[in-house]
């Protein structure tokens, strides 16, 4: 049996599968903010950070670990596995002295991971995916290295607040002695991995090149950036490495403590967002996933680094090998509930009234799309713009605002330049056959609903199992599947309409 460990923002959760049985046979989680109050973090960040900060505490993961091994042990015989991999929030960081390494290999049973390694912090507290404050060390990287398209060329990104070569920066402008003091900086994926390893592993390319350090062409951290960034930074990094590498043993800790087996193999980590393209059997170009949430977000495998010159999409590896395209668009559901709450809508009149009373095109009525800040395409707040009068019937708002969302995903996804031949919906939003159906009619693909609560865990799982000789396509074939019967297919009758609200929705952006 093969353990997937995901630590997502809000929770830390742990999934096995039996690749024999084709099942998922034991799941767990433990809320950061239900089973760790003492730590203030309800939401998984300590809140009321200044200046866009955003910050958790580490020792709320290192805790975390251990209470989420003994719910897994309880009633259950971790003996039985074979390889453990771990899936963890891209772009959060942590930060420790020179004796993590020492800490790690002599990991005693009888006390507590935070107990054991918390002393080697020299950053108390970790920046994650949600922080915002380093718009300045942004523009002094970008500066350095001839611009954000040289940013963009080398790294898949331009440089991103929430990337973490700003935050290491940022951190080295802001306490220039803890900086120095700091001998290795993980990721939070890469420090799971290596507490289960026993040691410091490698950084995968998956969510290495969520930082702004990694050269794709290389597969390497890129002198340029790392310079433009903090010095002696290279001497700080773990080596970069092929996600389905193996870092070797689990450690003691985990034999003793909780009886995982001392040939319990550890795979290197990936990011949540790489480990979900496994976990949603996305990993072969061709399928893209749309995920429906807060945000929504589009990824796709891809052959070869293309980036996007525009610099709203990410380059990230794909851990079955290649590379993966990641697209945010920060107007999800926030821009949904924004209009149903506007409204006074439940959700069924998206599909009662909205979708079904309205035509394919909406007549030519358009809506940008954006209720608050957007990153793609980068917008600052100042509400939704339309074609129409903002006092319009409500099947009209809704059709636009849907249209206008998913136009501008199509739009926004052509430098990638892989046609969709099958989308995978997941999230909230994607129970909605009127929705799910636009989707497949914008981008004239037919489109799988997916149930999987967790596609991070999951392909964490699957690629644990892979990393020990089992066949990728085979896992996917059996665990990936789409829910029974939410198969749609595209009309094509409405493929020349949506060409045009496209060039149309072009011209209004």
């Amino acid at each position: 049996m093969f353990l997937g460990l995901d630590s997502s923002t809000q929770s830390l959760s742990a999934l096995v599968i039996d690749p024999a049985r084709g099942e998922i046979v034991r799941e767990v989680s433990v809320n950061f903010g239900a089973a760790l109050p003492a730590y203030h973090s309800p939401s998984g960040f300590i809140p009321g950070g200044k200046g866009g900060e955003v910050h958790a505490d580490p020792r709320m993961w290192m805790e975390a670990l251990d209470l989420v091994f003994e719910q897994l042990a309880d009633g259950f015989d971790l003996s039985q596995i074979t390889a453990v991999a771990c899936s963890g929030q891209q772009h959060g960081s942590l930060y420790f002295d020179d004796t993590l390494e020492a800490r790690l290999a002599a990991l005693s049973a009888s006390e507590s991971l935070e107990g054991q390694l918390s002393p080697a912090l020299t950053r108390a507290t970790a920046p994650i995916w949600m922080d915002t404050s380093t718009g300045a060390e942004c523009a002094e990287i970008a500066d350095a290295v001839g611009g954000n398209a040289e940013v963009c060329r080398i790294s898949g990104s331009n440089a991103i607040e929430r990337f973490t070569g700003p935050q290491i920066r940022r951190f080295f402008k802001l306490d220039p002695a803890a900086y120095h003091k700091t001998a290795v900086i993980h990721l939070v994926s890469s420090f799971v991995g290596s507490v289960m390893a026993g040691k410091s592993i490698a950084i995968d390319h998956g969510d290495g090149a969520g930082m702004n350090l990694l050269n794709l062409q290389t597969l390497d951290w890129d002198d340029a950036l790392l310079d433009a960034t903090a010095p002696d930074l290279r001497a700080k990094l773990p080596p970069a490495g092929a996600s389905a590498s193996i870092a070797g043993p689990v450690s003691s800790y985990f034999v003793q403590k909780y009886g995982l087996p001392s040939s319990c193999q550890v795979v290197l980590s990936t990011g949540d967002n790489p480990s979900s393209l496994v976990g949603m059997g996305a990993t072969a170009p061709g399928t893209i996933v749309i995920s429906l949430g807060t945000s929504d977000t589009f990824f796709a495998a891809m052959e070869k680094p293309v980036t996007d010159p525009q610099g709203f999409g990410h380059v990230f590896g794909n851990p079955a090998g290649g590379f993966m395209s990641l697209i945010c668009f920060r107007n999800g559901s926030l821009a949904r509930e924004a209009l149903r709450d506007e409204l006074g809508l439940d959700w069924s009149a998206f599909d009662r009234d909205g979708l079904a009373k309205t035509p394919a095109g909406n007549e030519g009525k358009r809506m940008l799309p954006f209720y608050g800040p957007e990153i793609t395409p980068r917008r600052d707040f100042d509400g939704p713009v339309r074609n129409f009068p903002a006092d319009a019937e409500a099947p009209v708002q809704v059709r636009a605002l849907l249209e206008g969302q998913f136009l501008n995903m199509r739009l926004h996804s052509l430098w990638i330049g892989e046609k969709a031949d099958l989308i995978r919906l997941t999230g909230g939003a994607s129970q909605s056959n009127g929705i799910a159906q636009l989707i497949a009619n914008v981008f004239q693909a037919p489109v799988e609903r997916f149930a999987i609560a967790n596609g991070a865990g999951l392909g964490a799982a699957l690629r644990a199992a892979h990393a020990c000789g089992h066949d990728l396509t085979s896992l996917q074939a059996d665990f990936c599947k789409p829910a029974a019967g939410s198969r749609l297919e595209p009309e094509i009758s409405l493929a020349t309409i949506y060409d045009q609200a496209l060039t149309e929705y072009r011209a209004m952006l």
